[in-house]
């Protein structure tokens, strides 16, 4: 028999947000889920605003320094924007000379500058007016940027880059303090003023010239450009200067402007879609690329499709084999059936929660083509077809995506193993952690942990070395195994926040001894600042 003492499930300490028994996560850890997965709208169980209050609470649970390594870590790692834009703005509310510590790292372009600036004047963070520190390190965020720079990034609504001018006031000088007439005229030109347009740096009057009509297509952001009038030849220039990263996102519109009536631009765009060095360059996730594949239009010609696919087996080509013998578990409940970015109005991606679950299932049995596949709802679902290691990923993810959802029971996946005797050495479930319906199965003890945690106890009485990994594509501050036992750490057990490249590395490190159980977190607070 297995150690009672050992293999004992810890005691639950909160309800999740479907009504089940789940295990809290400290405030750290909280914030450290958030921070990788957060994105402020909508869920399938919490609304925007809930989440702003969760993050609030958590961040303010947290110590400062490890607020501003939150806020470096999701931009500099996750490349995210709301999320260290908030945590900045709490700064400034709460602990200036953090937030001067971390400013220029995190809101370092055009889009970061607009996002903290609105969050702060929308009182969200305590305060609406931006103090005198948080005005220094705006004013610093513009002197330390060439005319160029600054002209490069003014695109953007709500606020624009004129707006904040008007707030901050930026005096027209370089990072040297040295007066600067260009970038006076500039600050000028983008509130409207009428300025003497041979001041004006080189971009903004080329800018200018094309408007009229006087000069060539500059070498702007194409959206400073796609608002005004276009010919299908000046389309097509813009095409050619688009990013891989851009010309995903753009297929459509291409399309609906004729540039991919064009079989030349057809097979360059293709070339350039599939182009693997390109691809892993630009660092494109995966989902990112499965939500171009799903995204484009029923028109869109095939050779683009194929390319699209294409992209998606170079952006998993980096997947690590795992150590031993593996076990994927994909949650293809109701509730995943959401949107994994959350409901956002017209810009509501069509990558669902399950859509991302099936994706990292298909990538890593890729590389592991021994492992096993049990997906679950309420219980184990039956594959309606046997899933191909060495097939299409997108292939495999849409037959996983498809099959038939219901309730939650993250311990499904885990009875079944201990039911047919089975003890793997890995187990890697892709959920959002709602578990709720497992809780009065006839087969639970009436002992005191969650059934997952049960389950999985069992299960480690016959393979103490065994490691469960949670990947949480939703973060709501609850987990179903708990990673810290009672002296606040163990080795057996992963959370994950969040679904990019990177959870693909930490899941192999952790399977072979090299990392934690609270990896998330440490990541974060190893960050130096």
């Amino acid at each position: 028999m297995a150690n009672k003492q050992l293999f004992a499930s810890p005691r639950p300490d909160a309800v999740n947000e479907a009504g089940g028994l789940a295990y809290a996560f400290s405030p750290e850890h909280a914030l450290a889920q958030y921070a990788a997965t957060g994105t402020f709208h909508g869920t399938f169980y919490a609304s925007d605003k809930e989440q702003l209050d969760r993050v609030s609470a958590f961040a303010s649970a947290c110590s400062p320094e490890l607020v501003a390594k939150t806020a470096v870590y999701c931009r500099e790692r996750g490349r995210m924007k709301d999320m260290p834009a908030f945590l900045v703005a709490h700064l400034a509310a709460r602990d200036t000379a953090m937030m001067s510590r971390v400013f220029a790292r995190v809101i370092d372009d055009g889009v970061m500058l607009r996002n903290f600036v609105q969050i702060v004047r929308s009182g969200v963070t305590g305060r609406k007016s931006f103090g005198s520190a948080p005005k220094r390190a705006l004013r610093a965020w513009f002197a330390s940027r060439s005319p160029d720079a600054i002209f490069r990034q003014s695109i953007g609504q709500s606020p624009s880059m004129s707006d904040v001018i008007k707030m901050v006031r930026p005096p027209p000088r370089n990072d040297k303090g040295e007066a600067d007439a260009v970038r006076e005229a500039l600050y000028g030109y983008l509130i409207g003023k009428n300025v003497d347009p041979d001041k004006l740096p080189a971009l903004a009057r080329a800018f200018e010239a094309w408007k009229r009509r006087t000069g060539g297509l500059p070498d702007v952001p194409f959206e400073m450009l796609t608002s005004l009038p276009l010919s299908a030849e000046d389309w097509k220039a813009l095409a050619r200067r688009m990013t891989t990263n851009q010309l995903r996102i753009n297929l459509n519109t291409l399309l609906r402007h004729g540039v991919l009536d064009d079989p030349e631009m057809v097979d360059s765009v293709a070339a350039r879609l599939s182009d693997r060095e390109a691809i892993l360059r630009a660092r494109m996730m995966p989902f990112q690329l499965l939500a171009a594949y799903r995204g484009v239009e029923a028109r869109m010609p095939t050779r683009i499709v194929t390319a699209i696919a294409t992209a998606l087996e170079h952006a998993v080509s980096n997947v690590p084999e795992l150590v031993g013998r593996v076990v994927l578990c994909p949650d293809v409940s109701g509730s995943m059936q959401s949107p994994v970015t959350g409901h956002r109005g017209s810009a509501t991606t069509k990558v669902r929660c399950v859509d991302v679950a099936a994706l990292v299932t298909a990538a890593i049995l890729r590389k592991n083509p021994g492992s096993s596949v049990i997906p679950f709802s309420d219980d184990v679902v039956p594959m309606t077809k046997p899933l191909d290691p060495g097939g299409s990923i997108v292939e495999n993810a849409e037959i996983l995506a498809s099959l038939p959802s219901g309730g939650t029971a993250c311990s499904a996946p885990l009875r079944w193993l201990n039911a047919n005797g089975n003890a793997p050495d890995v187990v890697v479930f892709v959920s959002d952690n709602q578990s709720w319906s497992d809780f009065r199965h006839p087969s639970r003890s009436a002992t005191s942990g969650t059934a997952m945690a049960e389950e999985w106890q069992r299960l480690r009485g016959r393979n103490p070395n065994a490691k469960l990994i949670l990947v949480d594509v939703q973060p709501y501050g609850t987990t179903q195994s708990t990673s810290r036992d009672a002296k606040g750490e163990r080795d057996d057990v992963l959370d994950v926040g969040g679904f990019s490249d990177a959870v693909f590395d930490v899941v192999a490190s952790f399977t072979r001894g090299e990392l934690g159980g609270d990896t998330w977190l440490r990541a974060i607070e190893s960050i130096a600042l």
